[in-house]
Parts: structure tokens; sequence; C-alpha cells
């Protein structure tokens, strides 16, 4: 359940200013407001109350990589031993610390973490795995997937459900 202070009141405004940011986040006020119903001025008071709530943390450019030459995706599960405050500190600071790892989650289950990683081909997930997520004085055991195919690849949030 989400902190009270996690909550902002949203209306539907907001809702499809949010949704057509995500969409495209370069849009001006002025191509805001046409797509939202509002003016740009206050398409423009309302993004900045989003931004400054946290609401909308940031804005990026969305790189396509196998372009860049990025062509394998993998997600790999570790379990740690043992598990301690400090263990998972150390583990957190050497995830922050690879760049070839996107995303992290600390999980229930089986594995206590699940890594999605990103990189050119298998001799470098190897070099991933084996020199650097292998040697982590608290990593016990790996498992790795290599992803074949990406049915659905989205950061946009389900809006229409929003409270």
């Amino acid at each position: 359940m989400p902190d009270s202070q996690d909550l902002c009141a949203l209306d539907q405004f907001d809702l499809k200013l949010l949704a057509a940011l995500e969409a495209e986040g370069r849009l001006t006020n002025s191509e805001l407001a046409e797509k939202v119903g509002l003016s740009a001025s206050q398409c423009s008071r309302r993004r900045i109350r989003l931004e400054e709530t946290g609401v909308i943390e940031g804005y990026t450019a969305r790189l396509n990589a196998r372009r860049l030459g990025i062509g394998l995706l993998a997600l790999i599960q570790v379990s740690m031993s043992p598990h301690s405050k400090e263990n998972a500190k150390k583990f957190s600071d050497f995830v922050n610390a690879v760049e070839e790892i996107q995303e992290a989650y600390a999980l229930t289950g089986d594995a206590d973490y699940l890594l999605k990683v990103v990189v050119p081909d298998l001799k470098n997930l190897s070099r991933i795995i084996n020199d650097l997520i292998l040697p982590h004085a608290s990593v016990s055991h790996v498992k790795s997937s290599i992803v074949l195919t990406t049915l659905k690849d989205t950061h946009r949030l389900p809006l229409t459900t929003a409270k």
C-alpha cells in the first residue's frame, strides 16, 4: 500500500497531460494544451506542479539499443548468502556501479534479486556474470536467461487506473 505522502491528487486534466507527455515528452505547452483541452498557461502551471511534486521525475530520450550495437538482453536471478543489511547495501552499491545493469529488483521467492542486463553479445554477458556478479562476496547463486523476443517494452504507467 503506498504511503499517503506518495499519492498526489490528480484530476482528469492532469491524467491527460501525463499521458500526452509519456507518449511525447518533447511537447511544447501549446501542443500539450491542444491535446489536453486547456490553455498553454494552464498546462504550464500544471506541468510545473507535477514536476515539483515529483509526479514527473524527469525527461529522457529513448535510445535504440540494437542500432547502438547492444543486441543482447538478459535477466539474471541472484541469490545471496549470508543475508544481512551490510551485504544488501554492498550489493546495491555494486549494481548501481555496473552500467550494463539497467534495472534491479529485490524479490520475494527463490531468488533475492532480478537484474535486467543489456550487452552487445554473449562474450560481454559472460564477463558480467563471471567477472563481476559471481565474484561478489555475498552472491551464492546466479541463474541467467537470455531474452529471445520482447513482446512488450514500455515504461508507460496505466494512468486510466490511477487514483
